[in-house]
């Protein structure tokens, strides 16, 4: 890796250093023949806030990649759909759904204190054990959740009510929702009562910044603080210390990381990658300079709604989406740029690949329809 020296203190990594080494530790440099499992796992759960992502996440990640392995690990109960990091649904394995959701249970507890205007007269403990009960006789929607709980508190906000139920329980969502290929309504029951077992202890938070920077690093404490939605964690890398090294972004932001983890050089190549809405990658730092350049800030969504994204050189610089085209898949790509002719059949090999995995049945005799446009909003 190509880092500038400072005699005053830690090397500054560039942008591009940085993009390098997180690209490596996120399996996007080259594509690894690693398990869906593993590979879950390495990356700390899967971003899965809508059932298609974790398999287009794999897709970019992995050399051979099914998506029915994925769906296997979600039937076989192996991986499962939960709210854990930064309150939104994950997919994780199911011995991280035991431990993680404890890690982040604290900040459940703050973010339930937000809707304690609508739980006047709410008794947190009744609440908990009456939902346990109603999700562990048969998953539950969510809408039975809030009525059977506002039968119990009529006064009380029914949302309030619902998010106090997640919050306080760690729920998952059954199959078959997020089984790919098929479709359910979302189903809520106990990770407990899903997996077959009670919930472990809290991973220790110094385990979860070690397995955070093995998949996000080099980064800083907020960094890590954004990604997993909890605070106060200076205290633990400054634990970790001894145990790690150190760096200094171009901001002078000290930035942290495993001894032994690779950091490839900044001009390593980086093929092309179609990564779905909310990809880990894109919500993994504080700081996203080091995927999404400044000028492109904010172009990978609207609002809520995030697009999929196109990485080139490792960055940011376009985003897609996909629909039928005359009977066959269709793949839009809309370049935030001007990318020139290498560049473009670049994305349009890596995007037929892509279709060819996820899409299969879909091409045709004639191939896929890949198309390119110029950048328009898609949700406008």
């Amino acid at each position: 890796m190509v880092v500038r020296k400072n005699p005053a203190g830690p090397a500054v990594l560039s942008p591009r250093a940085l993009n390098r080494a997180t690209l490596e530790r996120q399996l996007l440099l080259r594509r690894t023949a690693m398990s869906a499992k593993d590979a879950v796992e390495h990356l700390v759960g899967l971003q899965a806030q809508n059932t298609g992502p974790p398999y287009f996440q794999l897709c970019a990640r992995l050399e051979g990649f099914d998506p029915a392995e994925l769906a296997g690990l979600m039937e076989s109960r192996e991986a499962v759909r939960i709210v854990t990091l930064r309150s939104t649904i994950h997919l994780h394995t199911a011995a991280d759904a035991l431990t993680l959701r404890p890690l982040v249970q604290s900040a459940r507890d703050r973010e339930l204190n937000t809707f304690r205007k609508g739980l006047v007269g709410v008794d947190r403990d009744r609440l908990r054990a009456l939902s346990r009960q109603l999700v562990e006789e048969r998953p539950r929607t969510p809408k039975e959740i809030r009525e059977a709980l506002l039968a119990e508190w009529p006064d009380a906000d029914p949302q309030s009510l619902g998010v106090a139920a997640r919050c306080l329980l760690p729920l998952v969502q059954v199959t078959p929702r997020g089984v790919w290929g098929r479709s359910g309504r979302v189903a809520l029951t106990t990770a407990e009562h899903w997996l077959g077992a009670p919930s472990r202890p809290a991973a220790a938070p110094d385990a979860a910044v070690l397995r955070y920077l093995g998949a996000f690093g080099p980064a800083s404490v907020r960094d890590m603080q954004t990604w997993a939605g909890l605070t106060r964690m200076r205290e633990v890398f400054e634990r970790l210390r001894p145990r790690l090294v150190t760096f200094r972004d171009e901001n002078g932001v000290e930035l942290f990381d495993l001894p032994d983890a690779p950091r490839p050089d900044e001009d390593t190549p980086a093929p092309p990658r179609f990564l779905p809405e909310f990809d880990n990658v894109l919500l993994g730092h504080a700081d996203r300079t080091r995927v999404i350049p400044p000028r492109y800030r904010g172009r990978n969504g609207n609002g809520n709604q995030s697009y999929g994204t196109v990485l080139v050189d490792g960055f940011l610089a376009a985003v897609w989406r996909l629909g039928d085209g005359a009977g066959r898949a269709a793949l839009t790509v809309q370049p935030l740029g001007s990318p020139g002719r290498a560049e473009r059949d670049a994305v349009t090999e890596e995007a037929a690949r892509t279709l060819s995995v996820m899409a299969p049945s879909a091409g045709g005799a004639d191939g896929y329809d890949i198309r390119f446009g110029t950048f328009v909003d898609f949700g406008e």
